[in-house]
């Protein structure tokens, strides 16, 4: 077959198979409930751009011989701009902003039911407290007014406007929007799953959020996005709500407001230096004279080792990302956020393979103008994804101060030890059973736990420390005691006499 006529042939099933899509997407909405048809209809034509655009691409989404470094200007060092100090109407330039948390994963990861959100992570405070702490703390310190704006999923939103009533006294106005919500699609029929709208009981696998990506759509359709610039707002801070070293910093927002060239930036992404630990870590590329940001699913499988070098790609995208309010509305009308498809497999419970067609906030830096990259220092990336981040931020490595946890101070040098727990620590309700108290770990370098292992009360881990307990044996660690560059291994019970 001629390559015109194999062309010919797949736009030929590309037809057929958004055609089919179309069909399945109308038999869905036809069984919305009226109070729900507006907004369903909006989620599913957004679905169906999005299905259009994984059929028209092809292999990985990036030509790797256009990838370049940035130039030396466009990633600026945050000592640089830190050093340009404050203005004196801080203030005035803190009522510009609003913070955005990106709320919508649940803690399943973490053996945790609801949003992930609302796990205490410090002092019985939930990332939820400790966001709302941060920003009334500087809503007081400075008489401003930062409003929190949550994007909630469908799996969250429930949950997360129940807690919310807690927080009617604080000096913080909180706003929530939606996510859109997608239907999962079968591998093979690339058709969805869902027969209906309703997303609760055995459906809930039928459907997903689409990835952070969705923000500039779902904000924007939310109406909030219009409010907030009519209140005079004109900058967000976006992150994830999983990670704690997101505060807001005054001194990236006065080089936003007060650019030292007179010309705003769009869009600024906070990126760090990598480490060994950071190798999949989406990092930022000059391609075809933009900033562009590149993950791991889109480099061609020959040059994956190339991306994961510590050497060549120096930095990872934190997503804390700054943004202007009104660039996210000029080009959201003109449909001109071009950011690209991650194809997400997953199996279901019954064994069925589906994927998830989702986007990712950080790669429309290309569609703005005037993008910026800024190295910042790596305790703004403190993310808390596993019960081994859990341990080493409810520890005395960190002190907590009006939300915000900073390295201690007693700990002699600022990098942060490599901890490693094994399967029996994955939930956080076994983590905490296993520790009676968090071990001092001030002097920590490395912990490596595997198997049945329980920590008393007041003990101290230093240098390196390794404890294996075999499949069959336990290992309690008992209260006070001093590890420090030891391997235990074997079996060690201690019993109440």
């Amino acid at each position: 077959m001629s390559q015109a006529g194999t062309s010919q042939f797949q736009e030929v099933i590309r037809q057929e198979l958004e055609y089919s899509m179309k069909v399945e997407l109308d038999k869905i909405l036809s069984t919305a409930p009226s109070n729900e048809l507006e907004h369903t209809k909006k989620d599913l034509e957004g679905f169906k751009k999005l299905f259009h655009r994984f059929l028209q691409e092809k292999g990985p989404s990036v030509d790797w011989g256009k990838i370049q470094r940035p130039p030396e200007d466009s990633i600026q060092p945050y000592e640089k701009i830190k050093a340009r100090g404050l203005p004196d109407n801080i203030a005035s330039v803190l009522n510009k902003l609003v913070v955005v948390k990106l709320n919508g994963g649940l803690g399943t990861s973490m053996g945790c039911k609801g949003p992930k959100s609302l796990i205490g992570v410090r002092n019985e405070n939930t990332f939820l407290d400790l966001t709302v702490q941060q920003i009334e703390h500087l809503n007081k310190t400075y008489n401003t007014d930062v409003p929190l704006v949550l994007m909630n999923s469908f799996n969250t939103d429930e949950d997360t406007k129940k807690i919310l009533q807690k927080y009617s006294h604080s000096r913080v106005k909180i706003y929530t929007f939606n996510q859109s919500r997608y239907p999962r699609i079968n591998k093979e029929t690339l058709l969805p799953i869902a027969k209906d709208v309703s997303y609760s009981g055995e459906n809930t696998e039928c459907w997903y959020p689409p990835g952070h990506g969705d923000i500039y759509a779902s904000f924007y359709n939310s109406g909030l996005l219009d409010n907030l610039i009519g209140e005079g707002k004109e900058y967000i801070f976006v992150s994830n709500i999983d990670n704690l070293g997101a505060t807001v910093d005054l001194y990236i927002l006065n080089h936003l407001m007060n650019p030292p060239n007179g010309k705003r930036c769009e869009f600024v992404m906070e990126v760090t230096n990598k480490t060994r630990a950071d190798v999949k870590g989406g990092t930022l590329t000059q391609y075809e004279n933009k900033l562009r940001l590149v993950e791991i699913a889109q480099v061609p499988k020959a040059h994956v080792d190339e991306f994961k070098s510590v050497s060549k790609f120096k930095i990872f995208n934190t997503n804390n990302l700054w943004i202007a309010l009104s660039a996210i509305k000029r080009l959201q009308e003109k449909n001109a956020i071009d950011m690209e498809i991650i194809v997400n497999p997953k199996t279901l419970d019954g064994g069925l393979n589906v994927i998830q067609l989702e986007t990712a906030v950080g790669a429309a830096i290309k569609s703005f103008e005037n993008s910026l990259g800024i190295n910042v220092p790596r305790s703004r990336f403190l993310p808390v994804k596993t019960t081994s981040d859990l341990l080493l931020v409810m520890s005395n490595l960190y002190s907590l101060n009006a939300g915000s946890l900073t390295m201690s101070e007693k700990r002699e040098f600022p990098t942060v030890p490599l901890v490693k727990l094994g399967s029996s620590f994955t939930k956080v309700q076994d983590y905490l059973r296993r520790f009676e108290s968090i071990p001092d770990m001030l002097e920590l370098d490395h912990l490596t736990v595997s198997g049945d292992v329980t920590f008393g009360k007041n003990v101290s881990l230093k240098g390196t420390v390794i404890i294996i307990a075999n499949h069959g044996d336990r290992i309690d660690i008992p209260a006070g005691a001093l590890l420090e560059n030891k391997i235990v291994s074997g079996n060690l019970r201690i019993l109440d006499h």
